[in-house]
């Protein structure tokens, strides 16, 4: 399970998810500087320490890296959702109140990757309550 990353981490890992291609230590520098005061040599450890980390990999390009995201940001939200939950006493429960606390885009979203990753059955019909139906064309009563 990856460590959820520190404040300048995700600064910097969003920019390189969001480009999706090599990006140098500079070009994530003068993107970062639009927002905050920061020095170069900062923006050269954090991706080296992203690196080691495992979270981009590095190839040399003159005298520069170029970095290059290891996996999607998308990977990274689900797994430090998944850790979250499995490390609940009651994951029924924490489920609920994680679904409790979507908004309606959030559970529409939701039911979008349902429908994605769970196989297709067909609905079966409402009955009122206590009533049941048979499974097949069987009678009940001879089980013929």
């Amino acid at each position: 399970m990856p460590r959820q990353l520190g404040e300048l981490e995700d600064a910097v890992m969003t920019r390189v998810w969001q480009w999706n291609r090599p990006v140098t230590v500079r070009e994530v520098l003068e993107d970062l500087q639009q927002e905050r005061s920061i020095a170069y040599t900062t923006v050269m450890t954090v991706m080296d320490n992203l690196h080691q980390k495992g979270w981009v990999r590095r190839e040399v390009d003159g005298r520069a890296y170029r970095y290059t995201a290891v996996s999607t940001r998308a990977a990274y939200s689900a797994a430090l959702m998944n850790e979250a939950w499995s490390r609940s006493d009651n994951p029924a429960a924490a489920l609920v109140a994680f679904f409790g606390m979507m908004s309606a885009e959030q559970r529409e979203a939701l039911q979008d990757a349902m429908r994605m990753v769970l196989p297709t059955f067909p609905e079966a019909p409402a009955s009122p309550a206590g009533e049941t139906t048979p499974a097949d064309d069987t009678e009940p009563e001879t089980g013929r």
